[in-house]
């Protein structure tokens, strides 16, 4: 977790609550929220408090091991994973070379803890490999699946895993480029201008910076719902002002924006247009039954504008 009283406070928290989920851990736990590199430093704590004797003091050799990578029983999936070692077998080659680990005990009295960072960006079938490994439990193993929200996951996973929520970063801490896209997109809303030149630009909306821009408004939500027109930042005041009925449809639109995005298919900014003008005045979906879902139309073109 980052350096600050704050900060110092909300980990304390994390790892009040850890110790207590320690109590029955597990097999795969879901960190969402935060930033990733607070997801990092959690699911660190995890592995601390599910093999240190003192419930992850932080000063024993065992949690000194871990906070440097070194640990017996730590695993962690990274980029530096799949760079590193042989490389002529693809990443899921070398996942599966985990499958034999997996299928041991862990080296010590505790538990193995694979981290697997940043899972929402695993390949399809590295994901479905690991829903193959929850779906026949191996005593002693347990998995941690870092992402920034739950619903940028496959969903099979998620169902199997326990989901612990780091606070919400506030929209200060996004990057700028997200920052000016989810203004751009209120300024639609209030004046129906200047959101097509955007998206129009060949190139100027790939797939991480969909995301992002996703990222931020799931953050900046949550922010409405928390304080209203309180909130702390100023997007997050001007989706205040849509309710709370308007609030949960700008939720079904995020999902469905969300499930879009996750098929690689689908052009990224069209699930951008289609997101941006579906919170505009009149063409507000009103359930999750009757909330516009992109379908084909966004697969195959542009769509009308």
């Amino acid at each position: 977790m980052t350096a600050g009283p704050d900060a110092m406070g909300v980990e304390g928290q994390v790892l009040a609550r850890m110790r207590t989920l320690a109590a029955h851990p597990p097999q795969s736990l879901v960190l969402e929220g935060g930033t990733a590199p607070e997801r990092v430093s959690a699911a660190l704590a995890w592995a601390k408090v599910v093999n240190c004797g003192q419930g992850g003091c932080g000063e024993c050799g065992v949690c000194r091991q871990i906070d440097e990578r070194v640990f017996r029983d730590l695993i962690v999936v990274d980029k530096q994973f799949f760079e590193d070692g042989d490389a002529k077998k693809s990443g899921v080659e070398k996942v599966r070379d985990l499958l034999p680990v997996w299928g041991q005990p862990a080296h010590g009295s505790g538990t193995r803890v694979t981290i697997l960072v940043e899972a929402q960006d695993l390949h399809p079938s590295v994901s479905n490999l690991l829903l193959k490994t929850l779906e026949e439990p191996r005593p002693g193993n347990a998995f941690v699946l870092l992402a920034p929200q739950r619903e940028r996951l496959l969903q099979t996973l998620v169902s199997r895993s326990f989901v612990l929520t780091l606070p919400w970063p506030q929209g200060s801490l996004a990057e700028p480029d997200a920052q000016d896209w989810v203004r751009a997109m209120l300024h639609l809303w209030d004046t129906g201008q200047g959101w097509f030149e955007r998206t129009g630009t060949k190139g100027a909306a790939d797939r991480p910076l969909a995301l992002r821009i996703l990222a931020l408004c799931q953050s900046e939500l949550c922010q409405a719902l928390m304080h209203g027109a309180a909130a702390p930042s100023a997007v997050a005041k001007r989706l205040a002002r849509l309710g709370p009925a308007g609030l949960r449809r700008f939720d079904l639109v995020l999902a469905a924006a969300q499930d879009a995005l996750n098929q690689p298919t689908v052009m990224p900014a069209l699930v951008l247009d289609w997101m941006a003008t579906c919170m505009a005045p009149g063409v507000v979906p009103k359930s999750a039954a009757s909330a516009p879902r992109p379908g084909p139309a966004l697969t195959e073109g542009k769509a009308a504008r």
